[in-house]
C-alpha cells in the first residue's frame, strides 16, 4: 500500500524538479572533487528525484533482504527440528507481523528522509550506489525552516554526494562495512536463544527510559555483538559526521546563506514531538541522529588541530577507522594515526 500511496507532488512536478538537481550536481561534483582531491565520475548519472512512495519502493527490497536473513535464523531457533506445518505456520505469522512493522517503519521514515545515497550493502551483487532526493520532503522542510528551496536542495545534495565520495573513492569501505553488518546479523541470530523474560522486562524498562543510559538495542546484545555494534556505530558516526562537516565547509562557496540554513536545520533536529521521540527510540533512528553529532565533532576537531589535509588519512584503510573511544576523544586518533603512536594500536577486529 505504501509503495502506491499518492504523494503531494505529481509525476510532472517531480520531472520538472530534475533540472534543478542536475544543475546543483554540476556545481557540487567539481567543488567536492577539488576539496577532497578525488574525482567522482558517474555519480551524477546515477541520481533520481522521487516522492515518498518512490523512496519506499527503492528501499523495500533492501529491508526485505535484511528481514529475510534474520527470519530464517530466528525460525530455526524457535522450531529447529523437522519443520512441517508448525514451522510453516510460524513463518506465515512472523511474515504477517513483520510486514506491518516494516510498513510502519518505512511510513515513518518516508515522511522525514530528505536524500539518500542508496547502497545495498547486503546485496549479493555489488551494484553501484545511486543518489535519491525526496523532493516532497525537501520542499516541505524548506518551508518549515523558512529557507529558499533552491539553496536547500543544493545543501542536501552536497551531503549525499559526500557519502558517494566516501564509498566510491575508497572501494575497501563497502566490503569492510558489509562484513561487519553480516557479522552483526549472525550474532543477533545466535543471541536470540538467550533472551528470556528478564530480557523482555529490560526492553520495557529501556523503552521507558529507565535504568542505565544504554540504548535498548544494546541491552539486548551479547558481549561480542555489543563490541561489534559499537565499532560499527563509530564507523557510521564518521560517515555521517564527515558529510555534515563537508556540507557546511564546502557549502560556504556553493550555498547562499549556508550558515542560516545549517543553524535552522540543526535546531530542528533537537525539537521533536513526544511521538517522534518515541518512534525514533523504538526504531533506533535516535542512534543515527547521535551519529551526526558525535561524528561531526570528531572530524571538525581533527581539521582544526591538524588542518583539512589531515582528513584524507581517515580513508586510507580499515586501520585508519576510529577505534573504541576515539570518536569521543579525537586526540587519541590523532596520536595513533597522524603521530604514529603505538599505544592502543592493536590491529582492528
Amino acid at each position: 500500500r505504501l509503495e502506491h500511496a499518492p504523494g503531494t507532488l505529481s509525476a510532472e512536478e517531480l520531472r520538472t524538479a530534475e533540472p534543478a538537481y542536475a544543475e546543483a550536481m554540476a556545481r557540487i561534483v567539481p567543488a567536492l572533487s577539488s576539496a577532497l582531491g578525488t574525482e567522482l565520475p558517474g555519480v551524477v548519472e546515477r541520481s533520481g528525484v522521487v516522492d515518498r512512495a518512490g523512496w519506499v519502493r527503492a528501499n523495500t527490497a533492501s529491508f526485505a533482504s535484511l528481514i529475510g536473513k534474520l527470519e530464517k535464523d530466528l525460525l530455526d531457533q524457535v522450531a529447529p527440528t523437522g519443520g512441517g506445518l508448525t514451522k510453516a505456520t510460524m513463518a506465515l505469522a512472523n511474515r504477517w507481523i513483520t510486514t506491518r512493522q516494516l510498513g510502519l517503519l518505512l511510513g515513518f521514515m518516508g515522511q522525514r528522509v530528505l536524500g539518500q545515497y542508496d547502497l545495498a550493502l547486503l546485496s549479493a551483487e555489488a551494484a553501484p550506489g545511486r543518489l535519491l532526493f525526496v523532493e516532497e520532503n525537501i520542499r516541505e522542510t524548506a518551508r518549515t525552516l523558512g529557507v529558499p528551496v533552491g539553496p536547500f536542495r543544493t545543501w542536501i545534495a552536497l551531503h549525499e554526494t559526500t557519502h558517494a565520495f566516501e564509498f566510491e573513492a575508497h572501494p575497501w569501505l563497502r566490503p569492510y562495512l558489509a562484513s561487519r553488518l553480516e557479522r552483526q546479523l549472525t550474532l543477533f541470530g545466535s543471541d536470540v536463544r538467550g533472551m528470556g523474560r528478564e530480557a523482555v522486562r529490560g526492553l520495557g524498562r529501556a523503552l521507558r527510559g529507565e535504568g542505565s543510559g544504554e540504548h535498548w538495542m544494546v541491552r539486548l546484545m551479547g558481549d561480542d555483538q555489543r563490541r561489534l555494534f559499537r565499532e560499527t556505530q563509530d564507523v557510521m558516526s564518521l560517515l555521517e559526521g564527515f558529510s555534515d562537516y563537508v556540507m557546511d565547509d564546502v557549502g560556504k562557496d556553493l550555498v547562499p546563506d549556508v550558515e542560516r540554513i545549517s543553524a535552522r536545520f540543526h535546531e530542528r533536529r533537537t525539537k521533536r514531538t513526544p511521538f517522534e521521540r518515541a518512534m525514533l527510540r523504538l526504531t533506533g533512528m535516535d542512534l543515527k541522529i547521535e551519529q551526526y553529532k558525535r561524528g561531526e565533532i570528531f572530524v571538525r576537531t581533527i581539521a582544526d588541530a591538524r588542518g583539512k589535509p589531515a582528513l584524507a588519512r581517515l580513508w586510507e584503510g580499515p586501520e585508519s577507522m576510529p577505534r573504541e573511544g576515539e570518536i569521543e576523544h579525537p586526540e587519541r586518533w590523532i596520536a595513533r594515526v597522524l603521530d604514529g603512536s603505538t599505544a592502543d594500536a592493536a590491529s582492528p577486529a
